[in-house]
């Protein structure tokens, strides 16, 4: 598709307004543009953002051009690939701090950080998986592959959205419509892959989960050898629907402003154009890429085009002033250079200096969820407010977190705040949340592995927590030794009840058929998928039912009741109920397996026998409503 034709009289604007008399910032801005000519599509959209911002958009896409184009070089092995990207972040990193580069593509990215004020160092992330890319990737599974598209795409377009919010046009997203919008960026991956399909196979790289092949035995090979054939005829239009159903957001853009929503529906259109060439293209698909037709590419934007620059012309944006020239020698104040997180620090100690018990790998619970039971009743104990009691069971919560990290425990979920505790009191409800929303800015685990998640619905939550909660779940992404989710504003029968929702409207859709229904498809559609069924479940504050707390996760889970407080639990309390989860046999139904010899758990740091921390036996009364969750 050639690229759109653009009045002459755009570029003299960019040039004055946005680079002043610098010819050399000038070149540079034109030799990003032209790298994102090389995409007519990608151009065409960046066409439909304010004139003033156009150069950004180049900056920021050549730039990520320019590492894939580095990353996928023919002339060059995988390392020596590798050893480019590398090359390149770290010349990046010397140039932000210089303020200015030689290599025209980073002059501009530094010029447009420093003009616009944004922090690139959320990029180095999708830098280093464009680099470890080099090597080849076997994904396995849908989740394996959304970490490693998201790890890549989503940086990117966080950089644009930023850079919309520093010009006074915030592309605000509802936190309910975040995972609406993640689903969008795997859409645009998948179909960015099918259109490179060819590319891709040439240098030997299948970027398709494993888990999308297996419905077609014999296409993995197929399509290596570039050879089409009845399995690659039948797998192709299986994943051109899922690119389409990911790509249909409808909600996505609802309320938003009407510029960046023009933006978006325009660019799913155009992907559907994308979709409907590759379906299209039949054996040539495995050849070369294939394109939408020009008829149809000019029929998509010329009324996008008009949509966007009404839009524009009723928004004021703001400018930007021209950068002074520094030389870089009298830079007292350099902008932060993102760092490589290739270690990350030890939990503190406990207090009393125990050690936590050496747990065998194979009796370590994958998944603990917790019901942080009995804030409020601390505090009245003591003659204090209720609140009180919540600020101590933060602290409670960080002793936790540490000995979790101690014994290597991957999946620790917490109960912070059910659906029901909307009837409390309204200031200590507002207190509660206050004391999450300031937990959350002082970033207490900032220095550990661990990875901030939640779970719950967002609507009623206020916008500054609902950032926080956005903005931790984006920076520690990436993070491995302990995923820390908490559930807030969290119900369990709801959440059964948004993903039946979501399985009607993708059965209306023709993407799932009923009678084939399986537990399967609905675990795909809860909130988070990939979050492991719950081995042990512990319950603190004397109380023993589950409260409507993970009830499809937690089906099969081990109990463990305990009559101390929350504010009143460490990380030995922990410990005690993994070491009792690992003496108990597990059969799920299944008759008890011939006794074996195992070693057993090494107990030493032994919690002391407190009245307050005593285990109860596991109850199996049903689970009743409860509205007291956190105390």
């Amino acid at each position: 598709m050639p690229a759109p034709n653009i009045p002459s009289g755009h570029r003299p604007l960019f040039r004055r307004s946005t680079t002043g008399n610098d010819p050399v910032l000038r070149a540079a801005y034109e030799v990003c543009r032209r790298q994102t000519l090389r995409d007519p599509a990608e151009y065409a959209l960046i066409q439909l953002v304010p004139a003033v911002l156009r150069p950004a958009c180049w900056a920021l896409w050549a730039a990520a051009n320019a590492v894939d184009d580095l990353a996928d070089a023919p002339d060059a092995t995988a390392a020596e690939r590798a050893a480019r990207v590398e090359s390149w972040i770290t010349a990046l990193d010397r140039d932000l701090v210089a303020g200015t580069s030689t290599d025209p593509v980073r002059h501009a990215l530094v010029d447009t950080a420093v003009r616009w004020r944004l922090d690139l160092a959320g990029l180095r992330g999708a830098l280093e998986v464009v680099r470890d890319d080099t090597a080849g990737r076997r994904l396995t599974d849908w989740a394996d592959w959304r970490a490693w598209g998201r790890g890549n795409l989503l940086p990117w377009f966080e950089q644009t959205r930023d850079l919309f919010g520093r010009a006074g046009v915030p592309v605000a997203l509802r936190l309910d419509r975040q995972d609406a919008y993640e689903q969008f960026l795997d859409g645009v991956r998948l179909t960015d892959i099918l259109t490179d399909l060819a590319a891709d196979l040439a240098q030997g790289d299948l970027l398709l989960p494993l888990e999308a092949l297996a419905d077609h035995p014999g296409v993995e090979r197929d399509l290596l050898e570039c050879r089409w054939s009845e399995r690659v005829a039948a797998l192709i239009p299986c994943l051109t629907a899922t690119a389409r159903h990911w790509t249909t957001q409808p909600e996505l853009t609802r309320g938003m402003h009407p510029g960046p929503a023009t933006i978006i529906d325009t660019m799913a259109v155009l992907l559907h154009a994308q979709l409907d060439a590759v379906d299209r293209a039949g054996p040539k698909l495995l050849r070369e890429a294939p394109h939408p037709r020009l008829i149809t590419s000019v029929r998509i934007l010329a009324p996008a085009r008009l949509r966007a620059a009404l839009a524009w012309a009723l928004t004021p944006v703001t400018t930007p002033g021209p950068r002074r020239a520094v030389p870089p020698h009298t830079i007292t104040t350099p902008l932060p250079v993102p760092a490589a997180r290739t270690s990350y620090s030890k939990p503190p100690s406990h207090p009393e200096g125990l050690t936590p018990p050496r747990i065998p790998a194979d009796r370590m619970p994958g998944h603990v969820a917790v019901i942080m039971d009995g804030n409020g009743r601390w505090a009245q104990e003591r003659g204090l407010p209720r609140h009180e009691g919540h600020f101590a069971g933060i602290r409670a919560t960080r002793d936790i977190v540490y000995g979790a990290l101690e014994i290597g425990l991957p999946h620790l979920t917490l109960y912070a705040f059910s659906t029901e505790n909307w009837r409390r009191d309204a200031e200590e409800v507002g207190r509660i949340l206050s004391a999450m929303r300031d937990e959350l800015q002082a970033d207490p685990y900032r220095d550990l592995d661990v990875r901030l998640r939640w779970s719950g619905r967002p609507e009623r939550l206020p916008a500054d927590l609902a950032e926080a909660l956005r903005r931790q779940e984006h920076t520690t992404r990436t993070r491995s030794a302990l995923t820390l989710t908490f559930c807030i504003d969290y119900g369990g029968r709801d959440e059964i009840t948004r993903a039946a929702a979501s399985l009607i409207r993708d059965a209306q859709a023709g993407h799932i058929t009923p009678d084939l229904l399986s537990e399967r498809d609905i675990a795909a559609h809860l909130p988070h998928p990939d979050l492991p069924d719950v081995d042990l479940l512990w319950r603190t504050g004397g109380e023993q039912r589950t409260s409507n707390f993970l009830p499809w996760q937690a089906t099969y889970a081990e109990l463990h009741f305990t009559d101390l407080h929350w504010p009143d639990a460490d990380r030995r309390h922990l410990w005690q109920a993994v070491t009792a989860y690992t003496e108990r046999q597990r059969r799920h139904g299944a008759t008890p397996p011939a006794p074996h010899d195992t070693p057993p758990v090494d107990r030493s740091p032994a919690v002391p026998d407190q009245q307050s921390g005593r285990p109860t036996a596991a109850s199996a009364r049903p689970a009743e409503a409860d509205d007291s969750t956190s105390g």
